[in-house]
């Protein structure tokens, strides 16, 4: 279950205004629910939730079955929405320290040299019982030409051929766009197996296609209780709506007062992930005519001694976001001991997730006396089911809020600047 409490950052807007940014946001939502708005042809995200393809969950679940029983090492080669969401959903089911077997490895989402040298590196060396590492490779991108991605599947795709020969074709899988592309043509002449990333579904919005559940599925999580948690919420919105609506019509009114900062944190450090694909869901989304409110991720209370300070005495720009987990993920207690030299005897036996909960009031009630505005968002609870509901209501959330801005929230043009500056500078006709 995911419920948003924002009753508290009411408090710093004009009950007027607020009145009149539902109406507005109820308005939006209607473009989203009839396709009216602009780029509409990318409603796929609510598409695929509406008329589920149980073959194709199948399909994705036998090839991570058979990955995971063979292999070692899962490389997952992809930039943006090809590796944000997956790394969310498995950092938040696996914990920072991965428990499964595969290992996954992302890459192909930056330029380092040294990086993807140190990779290979890594993995020529012998596995835990002196055999060579077992690897499989999944590179993922639509157009199969983004440069990030490119260079380090060239790279590793290389290092496949020479390490397993004819073999090599049957462990590297692409995920790409259903024809065309750069991608399409390796598929046809090398016979890897593919996915298909649907035409109406854009990067940041595609974690519930194969992009995301294939490497989801290979870590062991199961994706049709995640796939149908989102469905859930789908369902549910199409009925009633008001409080996704109530978030994105107070985020609204705070981006019209001239707040510039959202910073989404958790003190939860298996959602530090899942606060990077927020930040690029909001961010890609809103960031266009001028407009937007700049999402930053903050992982707490790590950050609390490091930005903790801007935030409750610094320029009043921002509000903050939340989100937070009601049960605990374990039972860890904080161990007794018989004598106090260390000063914590006050907290002997006190659970970590205890502590937590604790931290956060007190953050919280600190931020919005200092005059930050706080929203919360709120899991019962970690797991497959709440995590395709979070996901759902951040992408249908971000549609409502985008549309109030007078903005497509599905593409991207600005992007496409920088990658034009840099292929002219690299000498690329």
């Amino acid at each position: 279950m995911i419920k948003t409490e924002t009753v508290d950052a009411e408090k710093f807007i004009d009950s007027a205004n607020l009145k009149q940014a539902r109406r507005k946001a109820a308005e939006s939502r209607r473009q989203v629910a009839e396709g009216t708005g602009p780029g509409s042809e990318w409603l796929g995200w609510q598409r695929i939730l509406k008329a589920p393809n149980d073959a194709e969950l199948e399909k994705i679940d036998r090839k991570a079955a058979g990955i995971r029983q063979d292999a070692d090492i899962f490389i997952v080669c992809g930039i943006g929405g090809s590796y944000l969401g997956a790394r969310a959903v498995i950092e938040a089911l696996h914990g920072l320290i991965p428990d499964h077997k595969p290992e996954i490895i992302f890459t192909g989402h930056h330029m380092g040299g040294n990086y993807l040298r140190q990779l290979l590196a890594y993995l020529d060396e012998p596995g835990e019982t002196g055999e060579p590492k077992n690897v499989y490779l999944n590179v993922i991108s639509k157009s199969g030409s983004t440069l990030e991605t490119a260079l380090a599947f060239r790279v590793l795709r290389q290092w496949m051929e020479k390490r397993y020969g004819e073999d090599a074709s049957r462990r590297i899988i692409v995920t790409t766009g259903p024809e065309g592309g750069v991608l399409n043509r390796l598929v046809n002449e090398y016979g890897y197996d593919k996915f298909d990333i649907p035409d109406d579904v854009g990067g940041r919005f595609s974690v519930l296609t194969p992009v995301g559940l294939l490497p989801i599925a290979v870590s062991g999580i199961d994706i049709q209780t995640l796939f149908y948690g989102a469905v859930t919420k789908f369902k549910a919105y199409e009925k009633n709506a008001d409080d996704v609506e109530t978030y994105a019509a107070l985020r609204y009114c705070f981006h019209e007062a001239g707040k510039q900062l959202d910073v989404i944190g958790s003190f939860e450090p298996e959602l530090n992930a899942f606060s990077g694909w927020i930040q690029q869901l909001l961010g890609e989304s809103e960031g266009k005519k001028g407009k937007g409110i700049f999402p930053v991720p903050a992982a707490y209370s790590t950050d609390l001694h490091s930005v903790g300070q801007m935030i409750q005495q610094g320029k009043r720009n921002m509000i903050e976001t939340f989100l937070i987990v009601q049960e605990p993920l374990n039972n860890f207690n904080v161990p007794s001991a018989s004598t106090d030299e260390d000063g914590l005897h006050y907290l002997n036996n006190i659970s970590f997730h205890k502590i937590n909960q604790k931290a956060l009031e007190g953050t919280i009630e600190a931020h919005q006396s200092g005059g930050v505005p706080v929203i919360r968002v709120v899991l019962e609870k970690l797991n497959e089911q709440n995590l395709g509901e979070l996901i759902y209501f951040y992408e249908f959330f971000t549609a409502i809020y985008v549309y109030m801005l007078n903005v497509n929230p599905f593409n991207q043009p600005g992007v496409e600047d920088y990658k034009k500056a840099m292929y002219r500078n690299l000498g690329k006709e």
